[in-house]
């Protein structure tokens, strides 16, 4: 496993209301999120980036208007749904 440490101003915690806990869950979750976006990491490691379940990880990614359907065209998403 690879670690990383970054510095954030306390200031931004107390401006945020966050606590450390809730500051690293979060850069986590936006870690893995841009590895599933930019480098089609599978939603398995980035769960476990995220430290969350998969289930967990996919709700994170909808509450950011991610999808994790890829669609080239009208047709193919109205077949997959005929078929569901």
């Amino acid at each position: 496993m690879c670690q990383l440490a970054i510095e954030i101003p306390e200031q931004v915690l107390y401006d945020t209301h966050m606590t450390e806990s809730q500051l690293e869950n979060l850069a986590k979750k936006i870690i893995a999120m841009h590895y599933y976006l930019q480098f089609h990491i599978s939603l398995g490691y980035c769960a476990q980036i995220a430290n969350t379940t998969e289930e967990d990880f996919i709700k994170f990614l909808g509450e950011n208007k991610i999808s994790i359907f890829k669609f080239d065209n009208k047709q193919e998403f109205s077949d997959e749904l005929k078929n569901a």
